[in-house]
């Protein structure tokens, strides 16, 4: 079992960029599964059709207008209530909206948090918490935060707390998942166009189910996570029970379905690799604040093989 050095890690929550969400290399000691850094060589690629469309959707964006993270797609606005302009860029607003990683569902890509449906009050306190430097993250979060305003954060923790999530990733438990590799263009994990597959090892594979239509932004198209075989059951023994040692138990802060409690977010449903990371974040000390101390002493005893396991079981579970 890897046992890992305390040092500050990178973990974005609200209105990062949505190209690097993630370090340029890997902490030392860390997990590389957990960072999606892109490979050397990259396969060549198709170009980006113009006008760009995605499926169900009425609109169509010129590429180059939405590519970087000040004016996000719109897909689909009949789904969601207005949105403030921290979120969606409009007029200028910001040259780091929101709705462009989190998407303006909310749900994010794994690079990125889903804030769908989460309590508004704990998405405030989050983002107070890096604007004070209590959670750590000087390369992005951290400095997003001390330059939006507290009436911006409140109107952004507001909108995202009104969507409702809906199930974003399959969970498919293999010992040989496809050969992947880490596209430039949106540092996601993508299959390899060689085809053939590759040992799982100790890692969580999670790529696009359409790549295309994920570097879209678009909110209907979502993701595979590939975990070792029998994650799932011993990732629910960990949540449920803790385990022989490990105090785990979820269900005592976030409630029974893990649905979130109160301003407790909700951890069912949310994205594999994402939640690794939270994990790992806390084993090592970057994520900090009111229940800090608390979560760091719940998960302190965790494996690698652990937080794989608990991260593979919570994404297999329905977020209300």
């Amino acid at each position: 079992m890897t046992n890992w050095p305390r040092v500050l890690l990178f973990t974005p929550l609200l209105c990062s960029m949505a190209a690097a969400q993630t370090p340029t290399s890997v902490p030392n000691g860390l997990p590389a599964w957990a960072y999606n850094l892109p490979d050397k060589v990259q396969p060549p690629s198709a170009p980006t059709p113009n006008p760009l469309r995605v499926p169900g959707s009425k609109k169509e964006y010129d590429p180059a207008k939405i590519a970087g993270n000040a004016t996000p797609p719109d897909w689909f606005p009949e789904e969601h209530g207005p949105a403030p302009r921290i979120v969606t860029g409009e007029g200028g607003a910001t040259k780091m909206a929101c709705g462009s990683c989190h998407l303006m569902s909310g749900q994010g890509h794994p690079e990125s948090a889903d804030l769908a449906g989460l309590p508004a009050e704990y998405l405030v306190r989050q983002m107070n918490y890096f604007k004070s430097g209590v959670r750590k993250d000087d390369g992005r979060m951290g400095p997003i935060a001390k330059e939006t305003s507290d009436e911006d954060i409140r109107k952004s923790a507001e909108y995202f707390a009104a969507l409702k999530p809906a199930t974003w990733v399959k969970v498919v438990e293999t010992s040989t998942p496809p050969k992947t590799y880490v596209a430039t263009g949106g540092r996601h994990r993508v299959v390899s166009p060689e085809g053939g597959t590759e040992p799982i090892g100790h890692r969580i594979i999670e790529t696009p189910a359409d790549p295309k239509r994920t570097d879209a932004r678009d909110p209907h198209s979502a993701f595979i996570a590939y975990v070792p075989p029998g994650s799932v059951a011993k990732g629910e023994e960990l949540v449920t029970t803790g385990g022989k040692g490990k105090t785990v138990q979820c269900a005592l802060c976030h409630g029974d379905q893990l649905q979130g409690l109160g301003e407790v977010p909700r951890i069912a449903g949310l994205q594999p690799v994402y939640i690794a990371r939270q994990l790992i974040c806390l084993q090592n000390g970057s994520s900090a604040g009111t229940n800090a101390a608390l979560m760091k002493k719940a998960v302190a005893n965790l494996s690698e093989d652990d937080i794989i396991a608990i991260s593979a079981y919570l994404g297999t579970l329905p977020p209300q």
